[in-house]
């Protein structure tokens, strides 16, 4: 990463976590806030290649959802560098309600009704029970730009989820809501934003050539 902030810009690295056995089920099973595994072997060695991949890099502080799939993760990055990691409760994974657990096809086959409504229109008719992009747009969009306007000069480590990325993602690149699902965040992807004189801009989606087999 060759740029480095001067004292107008934040330079924001945001990685979704390493993969649980949730995420490498076949297929994969929803993980919302409730569930709060740790990492896979295969999500250890995940963030291990992002913290190989951030080694040089000069790290001035550490974000984390609360969740142990992203304190893990963000802990393995930031091992070479002297800073803590600090947790922001609302960078919390979506609550995903009567769903957590479910893979997309049981929710096809047990709740249809609702996986219509969530499918046309999820701003509004969420996860049953649980959130909808909305709720999750009003609690995410503030913690983000907190963090990016405290830290102005410096670059900074954040480590959240799927839902919470995308749809920070999809306001920054001003696509709808409803389209949030259609952003690529692999588990151990990378995601630079840079904001410059309150002028925030995405410089890297989900980078994960670190991640390929050697």
């Amino acid at each position: 990463m060759s740029e480095t902030p001067d004292s107008t810009t934040c330079l924001m690295i945001l990685v979704r976590h390493g993969a649980t056995e949730a995420n490498l089920a076949n297929p994969a099973r929803l993980q919302g806030r409730v569930s709060d595994p740790a990492l896979s072997p295969t999500g250890r060695q995940q963030a291990d290649a992002v913290a190989t991949l951030l080694e040089s890099v000069p790290l001035s502080a550490a974000f984390c959802s609360p969740l142990v799939r992203a304190r893990e993760t963000a802990q393995m990055i930031v091992r070479s560098h002297d800073i803590s990691v600090s947790a922001v409760e609302a960078l919390t994974e979506v609550d995903v309600g009567a769903w957590e657990g479910w893979t997309w096809d049981e929710v096809a086959a047990k709740d249809p009704e609702s996986l219509s409504r969530f499918q046309q229109n999820p701003d509004r008719f969420g996860y049953r029970d649980g959130e909808d992009l909305g709720q999750v747009s009003r609690r995410v969009l503030p913690a983000f730009q907190d963090l990016l306007t405290r830290h102005t000069g410096r670059t900074i480590l954040v480590v959240a989820h799927n839902v919470v990325n995308r749809v920070f993602l999809a306001d920054l690149l001003g696509m709808p809501i409803a389209s949030a699902r259609r952003i690529p965040q692999d588990n151990g992807g990378v995601n630079i934003i840079r904001q410059r004189r309150a002028i925030l801009k995405l410089l890297t989606l989900n980078s994960n050539f670190h991640l390929w087999p050697k």
